[in-house]
């Protein structure tokens, strides 16, 4: 049987992490997501930990801290917020993780993310292409406007027209121009004024407000219609810095809605307005072109920061932190048995100590003397009793008995008893002891 080159292959474990490692992040540019945070904590090293999760998945992150010491926002437990960051793997043990490099709060920065993503999208499908803008026409006889016929955009518009071109013809389609419906009624709009085609040119506009106040215009849907009307369309949305997904999809995008009704108006110098026209879409085509330069200088960046030796130094500190913290888990957790050995040990040193058991033997040495001294009594007494009956056996045959009868003994100068004859010879000095003293005699 042939042997498979895969069957060749034997990975070891770190290995085949950082293989996985290098895919993710290679596979996986800068991205935007929106998360609650939990298990937030901040080791010594200033690195941030944390846990971004919805109501169905978790994901582990981590923040270096080259990256958060320059955050404003201090991120909490259960915080709602947005971050921008990279995929990668947390090699030691093979978790797939984030890398945040930037984290604001939720909300409008949420929505911010939502224009940049519809934003992204819709320019790769085409729909922001210079290609498919219809041109304003030269002379406008009549013009539509889209808008609030109550707001401070219509008035603007109406007071350019007449003071510039007064013989222009309006027609008003008013709408909603703020609210989760409002989208849907300016499509009705534009539907309606593609159908009865009796305008040369249509102006979608309101005034200024914020991102929330400016969102019905960055609806897919309204966007889809504004790339499908057949009547060129001006986009005039809030102030010249407001931005909106109908600026790009709009023929022209107009800084204001008093500027879009000069652009419909007959003007002193129409080449001025054809300058106009191409500054718009030469700004439309340096945004696509800056747009992708930007991705390929961040797919370059990215490259780049892959190979840094940033990346091991944060992955070794992150190594270093867990370690730390199961080193500080492990401290407390023998801590924390020794006190409980501790206090359990302390009632059975009370029941030992030195004083209760000094006091003890103190107790049985007092009973103990008590008892010695009685058997020292006792034993005094008996050996008394003893002496007394001895002495008296021993008076019973006392020689000083025997002498008081009458009797003698005598012992020569040795001190030796004669009991025969034999032992003296002539000029001998002995000792005759009797009952009342003794006689000193010589052996004639």
């Amino acid at each position: 049987m042939a042997v498979t080159s895969q069957q060749q292959t034997i990975y070891t474990v770190s290995r085949l992490n950082r293989e996985i490692r290098t895919v993710l992040e290679q596979g996986f540019a800068s991205l935007n997501l929106t998360g609650e945070i939990s298990n937030f904590i901040t080791p010594a090293s200033g690195h941030w930990y944390f846990t971004l999760k919805d109501d169905r998945a978790q994901v582990k992150a981590a923040m270096w801290r080259g990256n958060n010491r320059n955050q404003q926002y201090r991120p909490i437990n259960g915080a709602q917020v947005t971050v921008r960051a990279r995929v990668s793997l947390y090699e030691p043990r093979g978790d797939y993780q984030l890398i945040v490099e930037h984290m604001e709060a939720a909300g409008e920065g949420q929505l911010k993310q939502e224009f940049d993503d519809l934003k992204m999208r819709l320019a790769a499908e085409g729909l922001f292409s210079s290609a498919h803008k219809l041109p304003i026409p030269s002379v406008v006889h009549r013009v539509g406007i889209i808008t609030s016929a109550t707001g401070a955009a219509i008035k603007d518009i109406l007071t350019v027209l007449k003071r510039r071109a007064p013989q222009l013809e309006v027609v008003i389609y008013p709408a909603m121009v703020q609210g989760k419906e409002a989208h849907l009624q300016l499509i009705d709009k534009i539907n309606i004024a593609n159908a009865r085609n009796e305008v040369d040119v249509l102006i979608l506009g309101r005034g200024g407000g914020s991102l929330e106040d400016l969102w019905c215009f960055n609806h897919e849907l309204l966007a889809r219609a504004i790339f499908a009307s057949e009547l060129p369309m001006i986009s005039a949305v809030g102030h010249e810095i407001d931005t909106t997904i109908s600026d790009y999809v709009a023929d022209v995008r107009a800084a204001t809605p008093s500027a879009a009704a000069e652009l419909v108006s007959p003007n002193s110098s129409e080449l001025a307005n054809q300058i106009q026209q191409q500054l718009n879409r030469l700004a439309n085509a340096f945004k696509h072109q800056l747009s992708a330069k930007q991705s390929i200088a961040t797919a370059l960046e990215h490259r780049l920061t892959l190979c840094h030796p940033r990346n091991q130094l944060n992955q070794q500190s992150q190594r270093l932190d867990e370690l730390s913290l199961a080193l500080q888990q492990a401290m407390q957790q023998h801590i924390y048995l020794h006190e409980r050995r501790l206090n359990n040990l302390a009632p059975r040193l009370m029941q030992q100590s030195p004083d209760r058991k000094l006091t003890q033997a103190s107790h049985q040495l007092q009973q103990l003397q008590a008892r010695l001294q009685q058997s020292m009594r006792q034993q005094l007494n008996d050996a008394n009793n003893q002496l007394s009956m001895q002495a008296g056996k021993l008076e019973s045959v006392s020689p000083l008995n025997v002498l008081a009868r009458g009797y003698s003994i005598t012992k020569n100068k040795q001190g030796s008893v004669i009991k025969s004859t034999s032992q003296v010879n002539k000029g001998d000095s002995l000792v005759t002891e009797l009952a009342d003293g003794v006689i000193q005699s010589i052996v004639s």
